[in-house]
């Protein structure tokens, strides 16, 4: 705590030699997963051929990870060497990537993809408590929306060199790149592994009380019991903390409500998530490459929207996260209403809208799950948001393979996407109601968003 204490804003942040070595790492993931989410699209929508209800099972058993493990994995994430774990994610990642390329179908393809997304759910935590660790509570804003900005702009570049290397070469290069990227970034975070857990210092008190507790009693305890006793204190300390987590977010009304009004959003969104091979083998028979240019214009409005963020240093909640569900609900209505034959323009278009929205509600719906969480229950908080979308993704992308089945993509596009512009445009209407603890007039910046806690 100490540390983080004597952290001071810098005129620039990039100044900050952790969050440089933290936002390199973070950029070499994300451009890797972009060339395998293509890969992997392509290999089972187009190559395989898979229906609907198999491309759906891909998140499912990406999901069950966040949904099994997200609440342990936010909570050790609190207690451990943040940037240890993450290397060793990155590791376990890049050996998984790479066990892809000896898979001959689908049905081989998912238990890989669910082993891989277990290290993922690790991960994740662990970058958010980094991330607030390092920085200074002053420079957390430009922190989030520059780590924000890398996920957009990875699906930017992302898809355009995955589309250009599978014209080259194979999906199974993009793989390749990915594991090979994956390495990379766990290099890169190896200097920082040095840095300290959150917790340790309540740790090594607890340690010290149960020592002195021993020396007191003038007891001499076998090696065996004496080591019995500290797991039963620490699986203790580890349950009690992740329930505090759990207690912390029914009693914050902002992160509560937030985390709500995105979960209703993304029932509906994961709905479709993955089943855009599905609409635009409908829309373009053939034409590998769509996705890949689709997607890249989806990140590219989300850049633009970032970068524009960025140079406010403010969004109210309302408009950030209501605003943002109304055009990510627009633009997939649009899709969902374009016919085959619809020019490439029109339809990146439809997708930098998409992105906008997209890059607006998540930077918005971060930004506020930071700065109301103390440092010490990050990993908490976001351990379990992931458990809940994990939860949300068991159920929602087969619920999307039925309905894509029984009504037909463009159908199911349409009605998604009216659905999620609704809860947009409810969450603008009553945004004095769902999130009165206003962002301090609309403000993101920290002086003024301490009048929040």
């Amino acid at each position: 705590m100490k540390e983080k204490k004597e952290l001071q804003s810098t005129p620039s942040i990039w100044r900050n030699g952790r969050f440089r070595r933290m936002f390199a790492a973070h950029t070499a993931a994300s451009f890797g997963d972009w060339f395998d989410a293509i890969a992997i699209q392509v290999l089972v929508a187009y190559r395989w051929e898979a229906d609907p209800m198999m491309i759906a099972l891909i998140p499912v058993v990406m999901a069950l990870p966040g949904l099994l493990l997200g609440s342990i994995a936010g909570t050790l994430a609190d207690r451990v060497h943040k940037a240890r774990l993450m290397i060793v994610c990155d590791a376990a990642i890049a050996l998984l990537t790479l066990a892809i390329l000896a898979v001959p179908g689908p049905a081989w393809l998912l238990p890989l993809l669910g082993l891989r997304a277990a290290a993922g759910v690790f991960q994740m935590p662990s970058q958010q408590g980094l991330t607030r660790t390092v920085v200074a509570s002053d420079d957390l804003f430009r922190a989030t929306s520059l780590n924000g900005l890398v996920n957009q702009a990875s699906k930017v570049a992302g898809p355009l060199l995955g589309a250009m290397t599978l014209t080259v070469l194979s999906p199974q290069a993009c793989i390749i790149l990915n594991a090979l990227l994956r390495l990379c970034s766990g290099l890169l975070l190896w200097p920082l592994r040095g840095i300290g857990p959150a917790l340790a210092s309540a740790d090594q008190q607890a340690v010290a009380a149960g020592q002195q507790g021993k020396a007191a009693a003038h007891t001499a305890p076998k090696a065996d019991e004496a080591k019995m006793r500290e797991e039963h204190v620490r699986a203790s300390r580890f349950f009690n903390q992740w329930r505090e987590g759990w207690a912390f977010l029914w009693r914050s009304r902002m992160l509560l409500h937030t985390l709500i009004f995105g979960l209703f959003g993304l029932i509906a969104i994961l709905m479709i998530d993955y089943q855009f091979p599905t609409l635009l083998r409908v829309l373009a028979p053939g034409n590998e490459s769509l996705l890949g240019w689709l997607v890249s214009a989806i990140g590219a409005g989300a850049v633009g929207c970032m970068l524009v963020l960025n140079r406010l240093n403010r969004i109210s909640a309302g408009w950030g996260l209501g605003g943002g569900y109304v055009l990510v609900g627009g633009a997939i209505a649009a899709l969902g209403w374009a016919q085959p034959g619809t020019g490439l323009p029109v339809l990146l278009m439809i997708g930098a809208v998409l992105g906008v929205g997209n890059g607006l509600y998540i930077i918005t719906q971060n930004y506020i799950l930071q700065a109301k969480t103390p440092a010490d229950m990050v990993g908490r908080v976001f351990g379990i948001q992931s458990t809940v979308i994990g939860a949300i993704m068991v159920v929602s992308p087969l619920a999307g393979g039925v309905l894509i089945r029984i009504a037909g993509a463009g159908t199911a596009f349409v009605w998604i996407g009216m659905t999620v512009g609704i809860l947009g445009l409810a969450g603008l209407l009553l945004q004095s109601v769902i999130w009165r603890e206003s962002l301090a007039d609309s403000s993101l910046t920290t002086e003024q968003n301490a009048d929040l806690a």
